[in-house]
């Protein structure tokens, strides 16, 4: 069982190397990771829609909301395995959230990323993270498979 494990770190080890590899390339560090995060999540506060559900969920709450998010985006990046929250978990409950706001937070990431990323590849890597996490969320929040069975359709 010890080489199992050892060959379990080791694999851990291999991907995260890979994943900093990856990262310092395009330019991404934690600095940059920080400055996303502040100018997301500012701009997510001054969005007439978006702020009021955030604002509404993390009112006294921000600083511990950024830090969360710092160590996620890190976590994804980085592989680093920092962040250990449940986000569908974290998002169920969440007084007027709907779908309808998930390409409005995808637009404002997209419109952040254009001012602040180091590169297209950068940019193209975020957005394709970003884009698979609001699906993620989407389905996990919304999706009610019981809509898809034939049988309810109407004649």
């Amino acid at each position: 069982m010890s080489g199992e494990l050892q060959g379990r770190a080791a694999h851990v080890a291999a991907i995260r190397e890979r994943a900093e590899t990856e990262m310092t390339a395009m330019g991404i560090d934690n600095a940059f990771i920080d400055r996303l995060v502040e100018t997301f999540y500012g701009r997510v506060l001054a969005h007439p829609e978006l702020g009021p559900v955030f604002d509404a969920r993390l009112s006294g709450r921000w600083p511990e909301h950024m830090s969360k998010m710092k160590s996620f985006w890190s976590s994804v990046a980085f592989r680093s395995g920092a962040y250990g929250g449940k986000p569908v978990q974290a998002h169920v409950g969440v007084a007027n959230m709907t779908p309808a706001l998930f390409p409005q937070w995808l637009e404002l990431f997209a419109t952040t990323l254009d001012d602040i990323a180091p590169n297209a590849e950068a940019k193209a890597w975020f957005m394709a993270t970003a884009e698979r996490i609001a699906k993620s969320l989407t389905l996990s929040l919304f999706y009610n498979p019981a809509l898809d069975d034939p049988a309810r359709k109407p004649a």
